[in-house]
């Protein structure tokens, strides 16, 4: 179950290692948060784009997640779903010594990096 339902769907999931992955995600420009988020201008909020990697990491690891600590984040592009609905996450996933769960990733659309982050997932 995803935090916002309708907001984006998962086209596919692809292993490209054993702890490396890509994420095709289409986002949905006709949801509700893009009217306030802003009128006349969408942009996907990177509070929303941070949920999704949440998500697809708990896709892959069947399990429950927890953001514990978020690091290096930068926002380098604005997603406009109407010009750019289709996301590329690519992310890689290792586990450390207390159980965690650390993601890096950089989420684009076409050329363009508009996310690049590393969080640490503690399992719930």
């Amino acid at each position: 179950m995803t935090l916002l339902p309708d907001f984006y769907r998962v086209e596919n999931i692809l292993s490209s290692s054993k702890n490396a992955y890509v994420a095709a995600v289409h986002l949905n420009p006709a949801h509700p948060i893009f009217v306030g988020h802003f009128p006349d201008n969408p942009v996907a909020p990177g509070v929303c784009m941070m949920q999704i990697l949440k998500e697809l990491v708990e896709e892959v690891e069947q399990k429950s997640l927890f953001l514990a600590h978020a690091s290096n984040v930068k926002f380098t592009a604005l997603i406009n779903p109407n010009e750019n609905a289709v996301l590329q996450f690519d992310f890689e996933i290792s586990h450390d010594e207390e159980g965690q769960i650390k993601v890096k990733n950089t989420t684009t659309f076409g050329e363009t990096i508009a996310l690049k982050l590393t969080n640490t997932y503690r399992i719930v």
